[in-house]
């Protein structure tokens, strides 16, 4: 297998520049109109600011880590938008750069719309259709803006995090220390039309070109589905773990219930902690030395400090929040207090309603077992950036395992039931 087999868009594919120093951040609010207006102003064109006769222009480059504002973390090398635009272009995919990233922006006949980022492969908006003509944005994202004074001087970047997102760590059973996780994308091909579906597929491969993880990212009139399928062409057995993590966009966690849970088995957890997920700083936590030791572990990959150190893991939990089981008693499971929960026997579809916006998704997932939930509760002053529910088809109390030669492939659905 050779990561050859896709042309990566992307220059200096070993060279990472770390944005390092003191930062300043400003939190946008996380509606999408909000991501428009940001967008607009900073990402699809870039900045002039004037002096006299003398102009300056100014890069926003996009982090592809933004685990939290005093995290620093390095971004991409640049994509090659002109090459993608004539390599891809004809598909209903349109291609706008982004300092040194760019986004794919999906767009169907009959409105539906969603956009990507490259080469994170983070998806920050799904505009579904609805039955009045309209569209209706499902997913929450939250943009950050920063000033990181490195060594040359201060620079303004970028950080968007929420959407749908791929947190994933993959070990193999002999002869790898420590886990890969797939974060650079190259785009590998698109094929479909506005008329019908459109899909795109992504490609990432390890350092030694024996594990292959395609993202399959397909968007139709009433769905948007989410797939990775795993190629393991080594000798030993290769463990997969994590998430597809998706924001769905609310009200409020106050207004929203999910249904279709009852009787499902579930275990309470930490939250998954990912480069894109958006939690609380304070989520669960009873006094600042908690809150400062979950937050340190942003620094490093989410479902990987999750398996790291049990014991520490262990010791953790019992200070915060108390690792319990049980089963669902509620088939119309209100979502207004703060819930971090892994359900194992939940249904493959159920239904996430929002009485605030009057709308409904129904959640789909295929090849997990497992379904995680999140609620940041309803008690947030920063109302508009934690107005989310968060669900992922995961596989983090039980690792998958692709043997020897052989492939799995697993998805998550958003389906649209109000067209």
């Amino acid at each position: 297998m050779s990561s050859m087999a896709a042309f990566s868009p992307f220059l200096s594919p070993n060279s990472f520049t770390p944005l390092s120093g003191t930062a300043k951040h400003t939190d946008y609010h996380s509606s999408s109109s909000c991501l428009s207006r940001l967008l607009q102003q900073h990402l699809y064109k870039t900045t002039t600011t004037s002096t006299s006769n003398n102009s300056k222009k100014r890069e926003f480059p996009v982090a592809s880590v933004a685990a939290s504002s005093s995290i620093s973390f390095p971004y991409q090398p640049p994509v090659n938008v002109d090459y993608l635009e004539q390599e891809f272009s004809g598909h209903g995919v349109v291609f706008k750069a982004i300092g040194d990233s760019c986004v794919a922006k999906m767009e169907l006949d009959n409105g539906s719309k969603a956009i990507m980022m490259l080469p994170s492969g983070l998806i920050t908006s799904y505009k579904a259709s609805m039955w009045h003509g309209g569209t209706v944005e499902l997913l929450q994202s939250s943009v950050s803006e920063s000033e990181e004074n490195g060594a040359g001087g201060a620079a303004a970047a970028i950080a968007i995090q929420g959407g749908v997102s791929l947190a994933f760590d993959c070990s193999r059973e002999v002869g790898q220390q420590v886990p890969w996780s797939p974060t650079n994308w190259a785009l590998h091909q698109i094929t479909g039309n506005p008329q019908d579906h459109i899909q795109v597929e992504l490609i990432s491969t390890d350092s030694e070109d024996m594990v292959e993880i395609k993202y399959i990212i397909t968007l139709k009139q009433d769905v948007l589905i989410s797939e990775i399928v795993v190629s393991n062409s080594t000798s030993s057995s290769l463990q997969l773990t994590g998430s597809i993590l998706s924001h769905l966009t609310v009200s409020s966690p106050d207004a929203t219930y999910a249904i279709g849970l009852e009787r499902s088995d579930f275990f309470t957890r930490l939250p998954i902690l990912s480069s894109f997920g958006i939690i609380p700083h304070d989520f669960g936590m009873k006094n600042e030395a908690q809150i400062s030791k979950l937050w340190q572990q942003m620094a490093g990959w989410g479902p990987n400090n999750q398996n790291d150190g049990k014991q520490e893991d262990t010791n953790q939990r019992g200070n915060n929040e108390e690792e319990m089981e049980g089963e669902e008693d509620d088939n119309y499971k209100h979502l207004r207090e703060q819930m971090s929960r892994i359900y194992t026997s939940a249904p493959t579809d159920f239904t996430i309603i929002d009485r605030g916006r009057r709308n409904s998704v129904v959640v789909g997932r295929d090849g997990f077992d497992e379904l995680y939930m999140f609620s940041p509760g309803s008690s947030h002053e920063d109302y508009g950036k934690y107005a989310y529910i968060c669900v992922g088809q995961s596989a983090m109390l039980k690792p998958i395992i692709v043997r020897p030669n052989e492939s799995w492939r697993g998805g998550q659905r958003l389906y649209n039931p109000n067209l």
